[in-house]
């Protein structure tokens, strides 16, 4: 297979970007801002202020939970604005911290799945701010309040996201294991390493984004997007320019208008370079 590297499916198509102008950039974090070690490279943080500067609205788009997202947020030294977390399940604005909106699904029959088809995994809950978990955790993975529980305890009421974590499984076996689980009823994606998402039915990034652009009196066609995971499709699909990082699955890049440079050679800053 023959990835794309800073090929314009735009261009591909006949169709140079021409007309638009990003009045809001909405960012993933994982893989799009900082490394598999949390690392910001100097140049995404400057591209960042840049847009910034230009008094352009920045949102973390993110998979993480807002306990997560905040740390990304101070450091970027994001003026008051929006964040998107847990693949769209909580809309937050910040600071102060404020939860504008939070779906909430019934965790029991996702859960009874997943603890009979892998045993051995952690599994996770989030509800609000809080995580509760079955068994901790690696270390650095979870941040804010985290309370451990039963699996009774767990599927016991409403939450926003499970979290499935097999630190000796692979990223294989957990697509493997989502695909026989059958899990229609949910939205789920695959995160790195042995990591699954499972959320509310039709909730994803762009479902929160969609609630920003609302109250900002904004629209999608407004919103320049960059991602790199499964997680990012919609958001990619949905803004007026989604742009996947190089290097990424393909069905990511097929999803994008634009694929930069991969994240190890600065694609990052050049999308956001075209326009700031």
């Amino acid at each position: 297979m023959t990835q794309d590297t800073t090929q314009d499916r735009d261009a591909r198509n006949g169709v140079e970007p021409t007309g638009f102008t990003p009045r809001l950039v909405a960012l993933d974090i994982d893989g799009t801002l900082v490394d598999g070690n949390g690392v910001m490279p100097d140049d995404v943080r400057e591209a960042v202020g840049r847009i910034v500067a230009a008094g352009v609205p920045v949102v973390l788009a993110t998979g993480r939970g807002w306990t997560s997202t905040d740390i990304i947020f101070e450091h970027l030294q994001l003026p008051p604005g929006w964040a998107v977390t847990a693949n769209g399940a909580m809309v937050v604005r910040y600071p102060p911290l404020e939860v504008v909106s939070e779906e909430r699904f019934d965790p029991a029959d996702s859960i009874a799945k997943v603890s009979q088809a892998a045993p051995e995994a952690i599994i996770g809950v989030q509800e609000g701010l809080k995580w509760r978990v079955s068994r901790p955790f690696p270390d650095g993975e979870l941040h804010g309040e985290v309370v451990i529980e039963s699996l009774e305890e767990l599927a016991s009421r409403p939450v926003s996201r499970i979290v499935i974590r097999d630190p000796d499984s692979s990223e294989a076996v957990f697509n493997q294991m989502a695909r026989s689980l059958g899990l229609h009823e949910v939205t789920y994606f695959i995160g790195w390493s042995a990591w699954l998402d499972i959320a509310p039915r039709g909730i994803d990034k762009a479902h929160g984004l969609q609630q920003v652009v609302d109250a900002l009196g904004l629209t999608a066609g407004d919103v320049l997007a960059l991602g790199d995971g499964d997680n990012d499709i919609e958001m990619l699909q949905w803004a007026g320019r989604g742009v996947a990082m190089g290097g990424t699955a393909e069905d990511v890049r097929a999803a994008a208008d634009h694929v930069t440079g991969t994240f190890e050679d600065g694609g990052t800053a050049e999308e956001i370079g075209r326009w700031f």
